[in-house]
């Protein structure tokens, strides 16, 4: 699936999403959410993929909402409903990313600002280059942090750090994204495809299930008290024991050997 917006691989277990407007940094209008979705989709259904990259073209990971691509002009007839904007395509989007059934990982090269940096924590792993850089510039046109992102934020770096950026405005350096912990990891630029694609390979011979389910209880935790974490894990742990890939695990660590999960 290759288009004017994104482009789609799948290849090894490795599904692959680059956005692909690099003349206006991956910001989204309707065709990409269309295209993306579809993509989606497609990995859901796919029985060989085991992980997702998603990444940007060109100078720029994602700045977010195209502005050209609605009637924001203050002298516009009639205000857009952005209410609508944000239900009918980011709403859909980030929980199709965190109900993905394979681990994903976000590889910014660049800027991401507003949409596209909450569409980037929405993923399970982010790697960024130490160019790159994120961007909450919602208060500068008189917004809040949507597609996740007054979620995402606290509860990745805490309230204090999050009120600033979400008020502020002010860029986060990758370096210091990853010092705060909002992201996995920053590395040199030139050292950045070849990390991401050890994360890739890595994760795509990973035990899926199990990671998809590790990811599910933490999102869970917040919300539950610990009796009821407690009780969510040893239901999860019940139906991982039962499933292949612990048998080949365990079977892996006593006869000393890298183990070779199915995913299934």
């Amino acid at each position: 699936m290759n288009n004017s917006t994104i482009q789609f691989s799948l290849t090894d277990g490795i599904a692959r999403i680059t956005l692909a407007r690099p003349d206006k940094l991956n910001s989204f209008n309707a065709a990409m959410h269309e295209a993306l979705r579809e993509a989606l989709e497609q990995i859901q259904r796919s029985a060989e993929a085991r992980v997702l990259v998603l990444t940007g073209a060109g100078r720029g990971f994602c700045a977010g909402q195209d502005l050209g691509d609605q009637a924001l002009q203050s002298g516009s007839e009639q205000a857009p409903d952005l209410g609508e904007t944000v239900e009918r395509f980011y709403k859909p989007l980030i929980l199709a990313l965190q109900d993905l059934k394979v681990p994903t990982l976000a590889a910014v090269n660049g800027i991401a600002a507003g949409a596209g940096a909450s569409i980037a924590l929405a993923c399970d792993l982010v790697i960024a280059t130490e160019s790159a850089y994120f961007l909450q510039a919602f208060s500068k046109v008189g917004l809040i942090p949507d597609t996740g992102g007054t979620w995402l934020l606290p509860q990745r770096i805490g309230m204090a750090r999050a009120m600033g950026l979400a008020m502020l405005a002010e860029r986060l350096p990758a370096r210091q994204a990853a010092d705060w912990g909002l992201i996995w990891s920053c590395v040199a630029d030139d050292q950045f495809e070849a990390e991401t694609e050890r994360l890739a390979a890595y994760l795509a011979k990973a035990p899926t299930r199990a990671l998809v389910r590790t990811r599910q209880a933490m999102q869970a935790a917040p919300s539950h008290t610990l009796a009821q974490q407690l009780s969510m894990e040893a239901g999860f742990m019940r139906e991982l024991g039962w499933r292949q890939d612990y048998a080949e695990g365990v079977a892996a660590f006593m006869e000393k050997r890298p183990a070779r999960f199915t995913g299934n």
